[in-house]
């Protein structure tokens, strides 16, 4: 059996191949033009982010199972492998602690000012009178509003920790529905009340750009805006508008979307209270290593003819 994984270098370990005897190839990088030629003899494909879209399946007729190195699978053509009887499996719930604890520290580091006094504390501090050095306004984190939008197992993780900081917490209603189920708010209201809004939604035709001017416009003017889910979920030139207009108070993102991205993606300029991280809010040791143990577990499920964590 043939196994090739087309992004390898998007783990910072290697992938314990000892572990399921078969011919196993790790491309560091799979650039689209060489996804069929990459594949071609391969039983299983494993892909974090390189796409396998339809008119790339039909030309790999042994290929029989995909496991995405990831929890969102958008990068695969779901219908396309139903069609051809390819199986597809991901891996849930393996970044829900490194992701929740990644909002948390963002939402500390944006509310309580700490890049903008770490940058300038070696600069002005020598020269100020008093012991002290205030510049930029302090918030609290206990007592805020924090609006969740998504409430699969990160979203609730976030719900959690941040409810044990005294933060209130509320989950928005999908955006344009026309009923608010028990336990959510109308995504406007949520928009519109909240001190700080973390996204956690699937990306898909529904929710991409859910974040435009008219979200932005109804928020309030020093809410934080934090997305660790799918760039996808944000109108970027929006956004880097409503930064530099000072339309709310900042926002911290670890997902853009293109990646990586363009030199001329207008999230890269220097705007005031942005904090941008590469992708990597999922990548702590226990994210990692949570990975790397469910893409071998989906492998051998499938080997021995009883796949786990199926989407397609």
């Amino acid at each position: 059996m043939k196994i090739v994984m087309l992004d390898g270098d998007t783990l910072p370990v290697s992938l314990p191949t000892r572990q399921q005897q078969a011919d196993w190839e790790i491309r560091t990088q799979t650039p689209v033009s060489d996804i069929v030629s990459s594949l071609t003899g391969a039983t299983v494909a494993i892909t974090n982010k390189v796409p396998l879209r339809a008119d790339t399946l039909a030309q790999l007729p042994e290929l029989r199972f995909i496991c995405v190195a990831a929890t969102g699978y958008d990068c695969v053509d779901l219908n396309a492998c139903r069609e051809r009887g390819i199986v597809v499996s991901n891996v849930p719930g393996y970044s829900t602690q490194s992701v929740s604890e990644a909002v948390i520290a963002a939402i500390f580091a944006l509310r309580r000012q700490i890049m903008a006094y770490a940058v300038n504390t070696r600069i002005d501090w020598p020269q100020a009178q008093h012991f002290c050095l205030h510049r930029q306004p302090i918030g609290d984190i206990g007592g805020v509003a924090l609006g969740i939008a998504g409430r699969g197992d990160i979203g609730q993780a976030v719900g959690r920790l941040a409810q044990a900081l005294g933060m209130k917490v509320q989950y928005a209603e999908r955006k344009g529905s026309d009923s608010v189920r028990e336990g959510y708010v109308s995504f406007e209201q949520m928009l519109a009340t909240s001190d700080i809004v973390s996204l956690h939604c699937p990306l898909s035709d529904s929710t991409r750009q859910m974040i435009d001017r008219d979200a932005l416009e109804k928020m309030k003017p020093h809410a934080l805006l934090i997305n660790t889910a799918r760039g996808g979920l944000i109108n970027e030139a929006n956004l880097a508008e409503a930064l530099k207009q000072g339309l709310i108070g900042g926002a911290a993102l670890d997902v853009l979307s293109s990646e990586p991205p363009s030199a001329d993606n207008p999230l890269l300029a220097d705007l005031p209270n942005l904090l941008l991280t590469p992708h990597i809010a999922w990548a702590s040791r226990s994210g990692v290593e949570n990975l790397v143990t469910g893409v071998m577990a989906n492998i051998a499920a499938f080997i021995q003819g009883e796949p786990i964590n199926v989407v397609s």
